[in-house]
């Protein structure tokens, strides 16, 4: 999947949506949707095609757009991989969406909107690393905090430079 989330001054752009496939309560989320065949390979190809279909924004309406996470999950006994992006719109003028309802929402409100776990530890992260230039990689850890939440553990992802030294260590651990 490709997600985006976008934003204009103080507030960022929120879909509404009334329930899905997997959940039939509302929730809160970005913009965005499943790759499709030929975009598996460019991910940002698909979230600019999901942005445009689902707010009318066109790639030249969006600035500084870059992936800052790759979220992972199981979800019944697939994996899913979710490429999220960043970006700033140029104006505030979006085009209404058959996904959900569209908001401008205050950035000190987006953490009270009801979201996936993985979503809102990813809005949560993003906020306290506003400038980050790391790519994040996210998944939720099993167990949870003193509250009985579920955590998300973060990874900066990094390019293998090097190798083992050879005759390294033969375990491996699971």
């Amino acid at each position: 999947m490709a997600t985006a989330f976008l934003s204009n001054g103080s507030d960022m752009l929120m879909m509404k949506k009334a329930g899905s496939r997997l959940f039939d309560f509302e929730f809160w989320g970005g913009i965005g949707g499943h790759l499709e065949q030929g975009e598996l390979n460019t991910p940002m190809t698909s979230s600019y095609r999901e942005i445009e279909e689902e707010t009318g924004f066109k790639q030249e309406d969006v600035q500084h757009f870059r992936l800052r996470y790759i979220l992972l999950e199981v979800n019944s006994g697939e994996i899913w991989q979710q490429f999220v992006y960043f970006g700033e719109t140029t104006h505030r003028q979006f085009v209404s969406s058959d996904e959900g309802e569209l908001f401008w929402i205050p950035l000190d409100e987006v953490l009270d909107l009801h979201s996936s776990i993985l979503i809102k530890a990813t809005l949560r992260h993003y906020l306290q690393h506003p400038g980050a230039e790391d790519i994040c990689i996210g998944n939720v850890q099993s167990g949870t905090d003193l509250r009985g939440t579920p955590q998300v553990i973060w990874n900066r992802m990094q390019e293998t430079k090097s190798f083992e030294p050879k005759g390294g260590s033969n375990n491996v651990e699971i």
